[in-house]
């Protein structure tokens, strides 16, 4: 199964899923927050307003917003690539490998905003690429990994 948007990709032996709304959502923060800082480093020194602000000033600005609107993007990078091995995890700053035999099953409680793999002694690792703002895309990515999962579970 391959979608339209190309976001989520089912052969028969690898699963890999990348969320959609948040990657839009993350990008229109980044431009607005860019924008916004970029313009008040421009009217910095237009104004008179009694304090001396430099053209340093307005980079350092300039530079605050790069690294806001890059923070913004960091939302965009979650990923889940699964396979016959296992499944790999990306989420924000964190990653992590499992193999199937660690996994019990593969569950997207009501009221979650994620996905997550079921551990043993009743521990989980949430899957920030799959979320319920997703809707259909995370229901067929979580029945994409579950059928996987009994596919090659020892």
């Amino acid at each position: 199964m391959a979608d339209k948007k190309g976001d989520t990709t089912d052969t028969t032996d690898t699963v890999v899923v990348r969320p959609r709304r948040v990657v839009w959502m993350s990008g229109a923060l980044a431009l607005l927050l860019l924008t916004v800082f970029v313009t008040v480093a421009l009217l910095l020194r237009s104004q008179d307003t009694g304090v001396i602000f430099m053209v340093s000033d307005q980079i350092a600005m300039i530079g605050v917003g790069v690294m806001l609107a890059g923070a913004a993007m960091l939302f965009a990078t979650p990923r889940v690539r699964a396979d016959r091995d296992g499944v790999y995890v990306r989420n924000i700053g964190v990653s992590r490998r499992f193999t199937w035999d660690e996994v019990l099953s593969v569950s997207f409680p009501d009221g979650a905003s994620f996905a997550r793999l079921e551990l043993p002694d009743y521990e989980y690792y949430s899957m920030m690429a799959i979320q319920a703002v997703d809707r259909e895309h995370a229901v067929q990515a979580v029945r994409a990994l579950r059928r996987l999962h009994a596919a090659n579970r020892g």
